[in-house]
């Protein structure tokens, strides 16, 4: 009987040293994985010649004289706080509306998490990406498109999609909006600077206050 019990005793001790898979995967590890995978497949593309980086002091000349048309994929409560007047706009992500028990718990745990710090809603990716970029360039898959997000990281997913689905003329914004100065982008309309466009949520106070207290400063 003793032989027994150390038996299961160890048995339980194994199972206990075992890691465990966990409930659901987070909002944050998903998009770190998908941003990760388009980073690599991005960045060797760009080595390869095949995409074009371009710097947000050098996105004039790109759309002005080198024929790109900036396409902005940031999902919609972004862009209406700032855009660049004359610009595409197809989302990559778009607001999760499943309401199953599951996905309901997973938007409680990213509101937590990341909402409420960032204001960004639970999303999914745009399963009509592509089509709606063809609709917007009319089908012509030789458009020059410059792709742009807040950061830069969603862009590179949308340049990797689009890539894969036969655009083969893409330039990035290299860090994306929220690296632009205000002059090299004149064109912007919104509420908000195009660098600030992407901020919400309580950290969207934070900056407003810490705008103020430099205005303050420079007084």
């Amino acid at each position: 009987m003793a032989v027994q019990l150390n038996h299961f005793r160890s048995s339980l001790l194994k199972q206990e040293k075992q890691p465990k898979p966990p409930l659901f995967t987070s909002y944050k590890t998903r998009t770190i994985r998908l941003n990760t995978a388009a980073s690599s497949s991005v960045q060797q593309l760009i080595q390869s010649g095949e995409v074009k980086p371009i710097l947000p002091k050098d996105a004039a000349t790109a759309l002005n004289s080198d024929g790109f048309k900036l396409l902005d994929i940031r999902p919609q409560w972004e862009r209406v706080k700032g855009y660049v007047k004359g610009s595409l706009h197809v989302p990559l992500f778009v607001k999760d509306t499943d309401n199953s028990p599951i996905t309901l718990l997973k938007k409680w745990v990213h509101f937590g998490y990341i909402g409420l710090w960032t204001g960004q809603n639970f999303t999914m990716i745009n399963p009509d990406f592509i089509q709606e970029v063809d609709a917007a360039v009319s089908d012509n898959k030789d458009a020059k498109l410059l792709v742009a997000c807040g950061e830069g990281l969603r862009s590179m997913m949308a340049t990797s999609k689009l890539y894969d689905g036969g655009y083969k003329n893409l330039g990035w914004l290299a860090g994306g909006f929220n690296r632009s100065a205000d002059s090299d982008f004149p064109e912007v309309e919104g509420p908000e600077k195009l660098k600030y466009a992407t901020i919400g949520g309580v950290s969207y106070y934070f900056l407003k206050l810490l705008l103020l207290l430099q205005a303050v400063g420079k007084e």
